[in-house]
């Protein structure tokens, strides 16, 4: 087994055994049938993910598979924004708990030039992404800031400013300054509707919310890989990452690379905040309940922290959360897929007790060979 299989290995076979707990909990929680339902569950929650293949080929229309699959999409996007942005701290040795309130300030951006700021579709879409990925990384500056000059530890202050950007935007800027109003004079909730020049195009027309996000996400995440792993500021980010006092030896610049990687983990988030502004609300509504920044942490970690294996995280859990909704055919609860990511994420945590396992396993027998004789001294003379 390859190395970066070996490493990946842990993550898989915690998702499977996510997955099979709270299969089980479905089936134990039922008096009749318990298995027979907690099967039809998962398969409801299949088809709401991937589109519902056994209606379609029995004639339905196409929209039974464009519908859900959008759905998905969009979820998987919004994840895998996010999860970059906390694996791109990572490979720094910085943990981002920040990405919410960057994803927030990202939002309000997104909002703010897509209805503020007249400029036709090929520039107002670029103009409103960059408005938002700026808004993200000054966000995270602070924090950057805050940890390489002051000392301050960015856990504590990313969930502080987390705080600040849920008061800051959703109790004053998008209730005061920023609000829209209606054409009667009256207000709305939440900030002006975007123009039709900044909303992201959906790639599938009116059958389907999928957009242009998805296809950015996916290739932030190539985008991101190909960095860390094919260019020299990369390689210096992720020396860093395993040990500042070495990198610093080599005479990598450790704070210019910490601010870096700490800076492009907010754009990423504040784009996430975009693709969602710009490719399904038209607005920045009332409050930005979504917690896709605090998701985007247990993403990052079964997705190992690598880009590619983020993105792949991000879809599975992306057509699983779409797909929840359907559960509650079945008298489930649709929260089922979030309790299955915790789940993974809890037994993600374990990896040293799955690597342990797995080196046993592959650990060769020991040769048992025979005595080999004593050498005879030499006399002494």
């Amino acid at each position: 087994m390859g190395e970066r299989a070996r490493q990946a290995l842990p993550s898989v076979l915690s998702v499977l055994l996510s997955l099979v707990v709270c299969w089980l909990l479905i089936a134990l929680t039922r008096d009749a049938d318990g298995f027979t339902t907690a099967t039809a569950a998962y398969l409801q929650m299949l088809w709401g993910g991937i589109g519902d293949w056994p209606t379609f080929l029995g004639g339905s229309p196409v929209a039974v598979l464009t519908r859900p699959i959008g759905e998905a999409a969009m979820k998987a996007a919004l994840l895998t924004l996010t999860g970059l942005s906390v694996a791109v701290a990572f490979k720094v040795g910085l943990f981002n708990i920040g990405a919410q309130g960057q994803m927030l300030l990202g939002a309000l951006a997104a909002a703010v030039v897509g209805s503020h700021v007249e400029l036709p579709a090929l520039l107002h879409i670029p103009a409103a992404l960059l408005g938002a990925a700026l808004a993200g990384a000054a966000w995270a500056g602070i924090a950057a800031a805050l940890r390489l000059y002051r000392g301050v530890h960015e856990v504590i202050s990313t969930i502080m400013l987390n705080w600040v950007a849920l008061r800051l935007v959703d109790n004053w800027l998008v209730v005061g300054p920023l609000r829209g109003v209606a054409q009667a004079g009256a207000s709305i909730t939440g900030t002006a509707e975007i123009h039709a020049s900044a909303a992201l195009p959906r790639l599938l027309g009116d059958v389907s919310r999928l957009n242009l996000g998805f296809p950015l996400a996916m290739l932030a995440a190539v985008a991101v890989w190909l960095w860390l792993e094919r260019t020299r500021t990369g390689f210096e980010t992720r020396a860093v990452g395993l040990g500042d006092e070495a990198a610093r030896a080599a005479g990598i610049p450790v704070a210019r690379r910490a601010g870096l990687a700490m800076a492009l983990a907010g754009a990423l988030a504040g784009s996430a905040g975009a693709v969602l502004v710009l490719g399904t609300e038209g607005r920045y509504p009332g409050t930005l309940g979504a917690p896709y920044g605090f998701d985007g942490i247990a993403i990052s970690l079964i997705g190992n922290n690598h880009p590619l294996g983020v993105a792949l995280a991000a879809l599975f859990f992306g057509a699983i959360r779409a797909g929840g909704t359907r559960m509650q055919l079945l008298d489930v609860h649709k929260s089922f897929p979030e309790l299955i990511q915790g789940l993974a994420l809890l037994f993600v945590a374990g990896r040293l007790i799955w690597l342990s396992v797995l080196r046993r396993r592959r650990a060769p027998a020991p040769v048992l060979s025979a005595p080999t004789a004593p050498t005879p001294e030499a006399p002494h003379a």
